[in-house]
């Protein structure tokens, strides 16, 4: 597992030392933190977050491409809203939690990590999202839907193939009752050419 960037690593640190067990931590899953969290959540809601949406937007060189050719993942991008899950981390296994994830989420620094609010069933809370500033030069715009599925035809990095995140994430979406109308348009593009069952 690569080692996350030293600006990547004093952000962690910063956060675990303003949370040093005074509050319940959260944390907002989108996309792949649905289906392979990186702990053990004490509890889990379905959650809004505003201001905010899911975008396949995000150029990835490590965990679903190569610097080579790159894949993509999806990150959340300002502007709209976005449903997800939030999850309450043990507090005895927070920090060891954290750095697990930040190895996951953060091994280039790309993301912003951020606490957002997220309205939930039992009420608002405050959560760790990682957000994609729209300047950062991993951001790209909206690719045309040729680039797109050559990128899903033949980008994989150390976690797998960009089809099979985007998959597995449309999978997580359905199965939590989620609804994304972009994911599910990616996905019949995908299966239109071929690509996915």
């Amino acid at each position: 597992m690569l080692t996350p960037s030293p600006a990547a690593t004093e952000a962690l640190e910063r956060l675990v030392t303003q949370w040093r067990g005074r509050d319940d931590f959260w944390v907002f899953g989108y996309a792949s933190l649905i289906w392979r969290p990186e702990f053990d959540a004490v509890e889990q809601r379905p959650a809004v977050v505003r201001g905010w949406h899911r975008a396949l937007r995000m150029r990835s060189r490590v965990n679903r491409g190569t610097p080579e050719r790159h894949g993509l993942v999806f990150a959340l991008l300002s502007g709209g809203a976005c449903r997800g899950l939030a999850y309450r981390l043990p507090q005895a296994s927070l920090e060891s939690d954290l750095r697990r994830l930040w190895a996951r989420e953060m091994p280039t620094g790309v993301y912003q990590p951020r606490m957002l609010t997220l309205a939930t069933p039992a009420g608002a809370v405050q959560a760790l999202a990682f957000t994609l500033p729209r300047q950062c030069p991993a951001c790209l715009p909206r690719l045309p839907d040729e680039q797109v599925l050559d990128i899903l035809r033949h980008a994989r990095g150390r976690y797998g193939t960009t089809l099979d995140y985007l998959l597995d994430t449309a999978t997580a979406l359905e199965a939590h009752g989620i609804p994304d109308r972009e994911v599910k348009r990616l996905v019949t593009l995908a299966r239109r050419h071929g690509l996915a069952p």
